[in-house]
């Protein structure tokens, strides 16, 4: 297994990189209304990472075709900054990665736009809280599948789902690097230990429906097969002995 922190240099990098992909998380978060296009918002998104001199990940290593991933709906992950302009009540998942200085970190959140529809309030708090369940798991020693087993129950506490078919990744030097998947359930095979300075982006995708999700044709955007609904989040962490260390939380 990779450890991606093995230096003060390299403590220095993620912490960095992580600050900044927050701050644009943050300002698209705070931008997002009623009217907003999608690509309008992603710009909100590049000018935060220009101004640190950031690149985005997804761009640069993948030639996504846009700065951040803005899905909506149905939509999942990935889903591709467009003229598709945002309504009242709109489950809007943000989803930014960055590269700074050789060092990489990604994070997500959701939002419902303008509108106090419960279900999809609910539907984002229990991601949130999935999110900070699975992240209170890494800690040196314990398993990778550790995480995703503590995401399941509470999805399954609140009346929901996971989605099986995407998850989280460990990431530092690299946009993705080992652990190559962290479930969001017990998945027997993600038996790894953890070990002390690994950096893990550590995903929610809770859904109302599927457990499961499918390509569009742009070759990108993953969407649920029913139209059910999926919330996502996510944060950028360091493996201790003790406590995790976010690195994308303001």
């Amino acid at each position: 297994m990779l450890l991606s922190i093995d230096s003060i240099e390299d403590l220095e990098g993620i912490k960095k990189v992580g600050r900044v992909v927050a701050l644009a998380r943050e300002e698209m978060l705070r931008s997002a209304k009623e009217g907003m296009t999608t690509k309008e918002l992603d710009l909100i998104g590049l000018n935060i990472l220009n101004q640190y001199g950031a690149k985005s990940a997804p761009n640069k290593d993948y030639d996504f075709p846009g700065i951040t991933c803005i899905s909506v709906n149905e939509e999942v992950a990935h889903g591709i900054p467009s003229e598709k302009v945002l309504k009242k009540g709109d489950l809007v998942n943000i989803d930014v990665s960055a590269e700074l200085d050789g060092y990489y970190a990604d994070t997500g959140a959701s939002i419902v736009i303008g509108s106090s529809d419960e279900s999809k309030y609910k539907l984002c708090q229990c991601a949130e809280e999935a999110m900070y369940k699975g992240i209170s798991k890494a800690k040196q020693g314990s398993k990778v599948n550790q995480i995703g087993k503590e995401i399941n129950k509470v999805a399954r506490k609140s009346g929901f789902q996971v989605v099986k078919n995407l998850a989280g990744h460990g990431i530092g030097k690299k946009l993705h690097e080992a652990p190559e998947s962290i479930s969001n359930y017990k998945n027997n095979a993600e038996n790894e230990l953890l070990t002390n300075g690994l950096v893990l982006a550590i995903e929610t995708f809770i859904s109302t429906g599927s457990d499961y999700v499918l390509e569009e044709e742009d070759g990108w955007t993953l969407v649920t097969p029913d139209g059910s609904l999926v919330a996502q989040y996510e944060h950028t962490v360091i493996v201790s002995d003790d406590k995790p260390v976010i690195v994308t939380q303001l």
